[in-house]
């Protein structure tokens, strides 16, 4: 029987059940041809030193970058060259004030990277607002509570309040955080993909297998894949860690900063160069 109650047939008027807001929600900006959000570039000041390249971006009022190119340099060198591969290419972004806020990361690895008419893969660091702050619901999955904890022993001081714990964002803290564990962490879902993809070169139709296997490779379920990031990103921590090698004091030198025209507020928001 149809329902003549004005009210009852009101009742999603101005909700999202009626279409209200779809057509005004904020999200980040997509080209289905052009380059992806990532790889959307300001002002870049690229550095080559050690066999790797390092992009980095400006940072805007109030935000840095946690980690120095030179403490990249450092971290980099301990990394086994057959684990990085191809990957030499670190991007330090300034993300958007709407990617901070939709999607925020500390890193990410991307397959194919657009840069200078060249296809690679990278690694980017996100630059940090150190007048932000770090929220975690209360309600987390496994998963969730398993990052909850690695970013208390990072050295995040999160607060208690009514439903979430908040933590502010801190430079050492988020410093850990990048360098000795999202690093790694990127590495180690590139090393799972040369493993799963790359093949030999005495394979007939090689170029037909390794399109194959990427197929294959970005079939394996989120969950799967992060589990192998995670389990590379520890145990090369903890190995460094045995050895001494991690952690060690910020690398911020002036005299480094000027020879490649590198701006230090970019890594210090007290002090510019």
């Amino acid at each position: 029987m149809k329902d003549t109650n004005p009210s009852r047939r009101s009742r999603n008027i101005g909700t999202a059940k009626q279409g209200h807001g779809q057509n005004n929600r904020m999200g980040i900006p997509e080209s289905l041809y052009g380059p992806a959000f990532f790889e959307k570039l300001g002002n870049v000041v690229q550095v080559v030193f050690g066999g790797f390249r390092i992009l980095v971006e400006a940072t805007r009022e109030n935000s840095v970058h946690a980690c120095t190119v030179e403490d990249l340099i450092t971290v980099l060198k301990l990394i086994p060259a057959a684990d990085l591969g191809e990957l030499n290419l670190i991007v330090l972004r300034q993300p958007k004030r709407k990617e901070e806020m939709l999607n925020p990361a500390w890193g990410r690895l991307i397959y194919a990277f657009g840069f200078e008419h060249n296809i690679q893969p990278v690694i980017i660091l996100e630059a940090v607002n150190l007048t932000g702050k770090i929220t975690r619901d209360k309600k987390m999955s496994v998963a969730g509570q398993d990052e909850f904890i690695r970013l208390q022993q990072d050295g995040h001081q999160f607060s208690t309040e009514k439903r979430a714990y908040i933590a502010p964002n801190q430079l050492e803290a988020v410093r850990n955080t990048q360098l000795y564990r999202t690093l790694f962490h990127e590495v180690g879902h590139y090393v799972e993909y040369q493993q799963k993809v790359f093949y030999r070169p005495e394979e007939l139709d090689a170029e037909e297998a390794f399109y194959s296997r990427r197929d294959v490779y970005f079939q394996i379920p989120k969950q799967e894949k992060e589990l192998f990031a995670h389990s590379y990103a520890d145990r090369i921590a903890r190995d460094l860690q045995a050895q001494g090698k991690i952690p060690f004091p910020r690398i911020l030198n002036d005299a480094f900063l000027r020879e490649h025209g590198l701006r230090k507020a970019d890594f210090d928001a007290n002090s510019c160069i």
